[in-house]
């Protein structure tokens, strides 16, 4: 590396010199000068810049390599982490027996045949790094070493988490190719060494509840090492961890609200400490069966004749099948995955048309819920044979602070107060019922017409076509499940059929069924519960590309249209912003509609679809910019004002064929010229203003009062407003801050001074 910057050096210096020379050719009074880079002082910088590398290297090698090298620190680690998590989730933590005794099992096998274990759990909170490691300690298993990220590196917490076995590694790293050297070296070195590797295969914590998609650095350097024969095998460990409660939730919605994360401090570990004492419920952990990289890799390429010894480096090739292994890591996830009660009641409290629901039909309803997760081999907590309703009682117990009870009626409510939080918890099972989702919210394209019977019936044939769009645009926020759209289609409509859902007339129409209409259509209204806030996110992602058109359409020789070029981050914001005044003025029926990661997600899939064109930066000081490709630029009227037609305009309609019908979006004309006239004022303001923390906590309550009432103008909630604002104060940042494995571990020597206290009793009474 020394030698390529010192021969860039040269040439830099060279054409210098050459393009001196050539500007000075035929003055009289010029003396070329010698070339400036003598061998001396060649060498002389050579030896300089391996210096200079090697301190580099030194530097982040310290920052980088763990320490796992003291047991008596690891023992007094677990006695740390057994006093957090007995504290926090009060009902243990829950594996399956089976399960645990097959990674046994594994973990002998790979010890003798000194192999490594990769373990990739799911990764929904901080919590995570704790009970993946507890439960190896108390197994004995080989403790993992864990890929982290270096926002966690901080002074004392870095070398407490170090001794753990944690490893520090940045977010990216691409463009810097010593430090891409080291990490794989060292990846690799534990790789042949036969340690245990851990790290997280969604690369950051879900702020949606949900898997997001497969970060593959870690990945591909084990997958490099194997086919360049490093070593011999390793075996890959899914891991779906759940939890009754994640701690985080309140800091993913002010993110996903785009309020800047705010960085790790002690100060924050000191404001958080209460969560210690705080009854969250369980953990269930559950290990996915391990397999064979080195078995998988050849299956897949057999199969897929991707790779042949003679061409194994083929970049393209190795893409496919290293984006082939993530994704059958995050379905080996979905597929071991336990619901847990909080999601249960979560889910129900969501799909319900109701402002809310009575005791009675809220157990009712997660009985049916937890029947039909079960039929579709999905997994739900055991709780060795207590009732529903006690179940249920704990369950809204954890949610206390989500969902709240209105007592003076004739029987309790049950409502959500802060419905964006508490869609975490139902995005946990989406992916349970993503084809029956897609089904339903197009079928609503024909029902939401009304009329008689027989004209809210799709055809076959439109039915594929709409459900191959909508599986298509959403293909970024969900897995599938093997095989086509078609074969797929077919087997959610025979289950359909058999849960008495729907009924295909001798045509092979598709409409609702008799019987599901006798009972107020409550489980087809489920199904388009679950995903209309992912459909309406969309169509804020499409419509907001109207905020990218200028105010003059400039173009290039007077014929090329110019692209209008903004900052992606500036768009973001707007975008929003925009969202917002969609949703308070009732043409956006979800506040979780304008999350930041679903809007990514749907921003992508209009960059892939070539309509938003993104531009990547070429250096350290350039941001990435987005424009409005020009054949989707749309025309304007004669007053100047932007018209609803043209491509993009026939994309945003699309999507909104399947989004829920409300009273403010009957009227289309109104509804287009509204929005319109909202995104050319986008277009034109400012770039918004960065929130501070007082504003921060502001749009944390308006947040939790317009989702407590949604589209529903919900007056229950509102007439509560007041109290509730007493319940729940305005928090100052510092209080938001993210609890973090260390950082919950600081907090926990402050009370450990009453563990020390009450274990010196103990030795007086013997």
């Amino acid at each position: 590396m020394a030698k390529k910057q010192l021969d860039a050096l040269i040439k830099q210096k060279q054409d210098a010199h050459e393009a001196e020379k050539a500007a000075n050719v035929g003055k009289k009074n010029f003396k070329p000068k010698a070339f400036p880079m003598k061998p001396e002082d060649i060498e002389a910088r050579r030896k300089a810049l391996e210096a200079e590398l090697v301190a580099v290297a030194k530097t982040n090698i310290d920052k980088l390599v763990c320490d796992m090298n003291s047991m008596k620190f690891i023992r007094f680690f677990a006695f740390l982490i057994n006093n957090i998590l007995v504290r926090m989730y009060h009902q243990g933590i829950h594996i399956k027996e089976s399960e645990f005794l097959e990674l046994r099992r594994v973990a002998e096998y790979c010890a003798e045949k000194k192999y490594s274990m990769v373990i990739l759990p799911c990764h929904k909170s901080h919590i995570d790094y704790l009970v993946i490691s507890y439960i190896f300690f108390r197994m004995g298993l080989a403790l993992p070493h864990i890929a982290a990220g270096d926002n966690l590196d901080m002074p004392i917490v870095g070398k407490a988490l170090k001794g753990a076995g944690a490893f520090f590694i940045r977010r990216s790293w691409a463009d810097d190719q010593l430090y891409t050297n080291i990490v794989q070296e060292y990846v690799q070195e534990l790789l042949e060494g036969g340690y245990n590797l851990e790290c997280f295969i969604e690369g950051t914590r879900s702020r949606t509840g949900k898997l997001l998609a497969p970060k593959l650095g870690v990945l591909k350097i084990i997958m490099d090492a194997m086919l360049s024969n490093r070593i011999q095998d390793c075996y890959i460990v899914p891991i779906s961890i759940g939890y009754d409660k994640v701690i985080e939730t309140e800091t993913y919605i002010n993110e996903l609200l785009g309020i800047p994360k705010e960085k790790e401090s002690l100060w924050g570990v000191i404001t958080n400490s209460r969560l210690l004492q705080l009854k969250m419920g369980r953990i269930d952990v559950r290990f996915a069966k391990p397999y064979s990289l080195r078995n998988f890799m050849n299956q897949e390429i057999e199969r897929r004749d991707i790779i042949n010894e003679r061409e194994n480096t083929n970049n393209a090739a190795k893409a496919q099948l290293l984006k082939a292994l993530g994704y059958k890591v995050l379905a080996d996830i979905n597929s071991v995955s336990v619901v847990m009660p909080t999601a249960l009641v979560g889910t129900v409290i969501l799909t319900l048309r109701g402002r809310g629901v009575g005791r009675n039909e809220l157990i009712r309803r997660v009985d049916w819920l937890k029947k039909e997760i079960l039929s579709k081999g999905g997994r739900v907590a055991n709780f060795s044979g207590m009732e529903t309703g006690e179940v249920v009682d704990r369950a809204l117990g954890v949610l206390k602070d989500l969902v709240a009870c209105q007592k003076n009626l004739l029987e309790p409510v049950f409502y959500a107060v802060k419905r964006f939080e508490l869609s975490f918890y139902r995005n946990q099972l989406i992916h349970l019922f993503i084809h029956e989702a897609i089904v339903a919210v197009t079928m609503y394209t024909r029902i939401k017409i009304g009329g008689a019977k027989s004209t809210q019936f799709i055809s076959r044939t439109e039915l594929l076509n709409e459900v191959t769009f909508m599986s298509r645009l959403l293909k970024t926020d969900f897995i599938y499940n093997p095989g086509d759209i078609e074969s797929n289609l077919e087997h959610t409509l025979e289950y359909l059929k058999k849960s008495n859902v729907i009924e295909i007339d001798e045509h092979g129409n598709v409409g609702l069924s008799d019987a599901e209409r006798a009972i107020g259509r409550e489980n087809y209204d489920f199904y388009c519960f679950l995903l209309w806030p992912f459909v309406e996110t969309y169509w804020l992602a499409a419509v907001s590309l109207y905020t990218l058109i200028p105010a003059r359409q400039a173009t290039v020789d007077g014929t090329e249209p110019q692209l209008h070029w903004i900052e992606e981050r500036v768009f973001m914001e707007k975008t929003q912003m925009f969202g917002k005044t969609l949703y308070y003025q009732g043409d956006l029926s979800y506040f979780e509609s304008v999350n930041m990661e679903t809007l990514k997600n749907g921003f992508s899939r209009l960059a892939d679809y070539g309509i938003l064109v993104v531009k990547k930066p070429t250096n350290a000081k350039e941001r990435t910019k987005v424009a409005l490709h020009p054949d989707f630029m749309p025309n304007r009227g004669a007053d100047g004002h932007v018209l609803a037609s043209g491509a993009l305009w026939d994309l945003v309609e699309h999507i909104g064929m399947f989004r829920r019908e409300g009273k403010n979006r009957r009227d289309n004309a109104t509804v287009s010229s509204r929005v319109l006239r909202f995104a050319e004022v986008v277009a034109n303001a400012p770039a918004p203003v960065k929130k501070g923390a007082l504003s921060r906590a502001k749009s944390s309550d308006d947040e939790s009062d317009s989702s407590g009432h949604g589209y529903h103008d919900n007056e229950m909630t509102r007439s509560q407003g007041s109290g509730r604002h007493r319940k729940y104060t305005k928090i100052t940042s510092t209080r938001r801050a993210v609890l973090t494995m260390g950082l919950t571990l600081i907090s926990v020597v402050a009370i450990m001074g009453i563990v020390g206290c009450q274990a010196s009793r103990l030795l007086r009474r013997r």
